[in-house]
């Protein structure tokens, strides 16, 4: 395992961040039992991920929790985040820390390394900031949490007006971005003021369905050729990514995708998720991989420099998908 400082934290962490939402949620989205979601996480620890980023809104903070109880607390860095909206009412700062305290018991832990609010849209943005953090920041001093950080909704905010914001004030030590080959738009705004600033950055939708099922790959390179974002001849491929997979590239488009966010400068965590312990090795394994040649990240840059908003679709809820369904479609988030 490779591991990075999370930014200005302090927080020594693998650069491959075991993520427990998604479509899979470890697993339990396509019928996985407790005991063998459990088993996964304990079986990333194993292979030194020792980041591990879930929320109130997985439901799987209490596999979390029992999985991590199994092993020394300083040996794994947990990351967990509350919503900012109950049933399309914004929370109270009381609402806040009651979100808090009930983590911390699914996780079976006196603190939580970084805690996020979850999937922040511009509007809400001011609530988060000035209401919801000064609250939590009196628990951060009580010892309840490390660290405050904040997560985009990459699908609802396409352009990262939150984020562009909120990576230039404090109190944010920690951000969640939307990043991938189709959605470069962060190295531009995003992660140059991290770097600067000594934010951490954890990024999600590194891997989805855009770079797991050939059909969705080709849905949206036909629905941009239509808008007249990508060359037309490019849509035209059978295999418009193919150029990443070859000898001294990528092995597949999965690999590339993980590849590419790695070695992003500025890219502390790079998230990935599985119900599958066979899917959870080979992520792991692509994640450590080397950089992608520098003419295929450069034609990336070239081909797709300028979009926003690519390929980030929403997790499925409410439906199982058969347990042998490949699930490192997943990407956390």
């Amino acid at each position: 395992m490779q591991y990075t400082t999370l930014g200005r934290t302090g927080l020594r962490v693998s650069v491959a961040g075991l993520g427990c939402g998604g479509n899979s949620r470890l697993g339990q989205g396509t019928g996985r039992s407790t005991a063998e979601s459990v088993a996964l996480v304990r079986a990333a620890i194993d292979l030194g991920v020792n980041f591990v980023d879930t929320a109130e809104a997985y439901g799987t903070e209490d596999i979390v929790g029992e999985a991590i109880g199994a092993v020394p607390r300083d040996r794994v860095v947990v990351s967990t985040k509350c919503r900012v909206r109950r049933d399309g009412v914004l929370q109270s700062a009381d609402d806040a820390v009651r979100s808090l305290e009930d983590s911390l018991r699914r996780l079976r832990t006196d603190h939580v390394d970084v805690f996020h609010l979850h999937a922040v849209p511009p509007a809400d943005y001011a609530h988060a900031r000035d209401v919801l953090a000064p609250a939590l920041l009196e628990q951060k001093a009580k010892g309840k949490l490390r660290h405050l950080g904040i997560t985009e909704t990459g699908p609802r905010d396409p352009k990262q007006e939150m984020l562009t914001t909120a990576v230039t004030e404090p109190p944010w030590e920690v951000v969640m971005l939307a990043f991938h080959m189709m959605n470069q738009n962060a190295r531009r705004t995003i992660l140059p003021a991290t770097r600067r600033r000594g934010v951490g950055t954890l990024l999600m939708f590194v891997v989805r369905n855009i770079f797991s099922r050939p059909e969705a790959l080709a849905r949206s390179m036909t629905e941009l050729a239509e808008k007249g974002l990508v060359a037309a001849a490019l849509a035209a491929q059978a295999d418009p990514l193919g150029f990443l997979v070859h000898a001294g590239g990528a092995a597949s488009l999965t690999d590339a995708a993980y590849r590419y966010a790695r070695h992003e400068p500025g890219a502390d965590v790079v998230l990935f998720g599985t119900g599958d312990v066979a899917h959870l090795r080979a992520n792991v394994a692509s994640i450590l991989g080397p950089p992608l040649p520098a003419s295929d990240t450069a034609r990336l840059a070239e081909l797709f420099g300028h979009l926003q908003g690519v390929g980030l679709d929403l997790p499925i809820r409410g439906r199982r998908r058969p347990s042998g369904t490949n699930a490192r479609r997943d990407s956390a988030g």
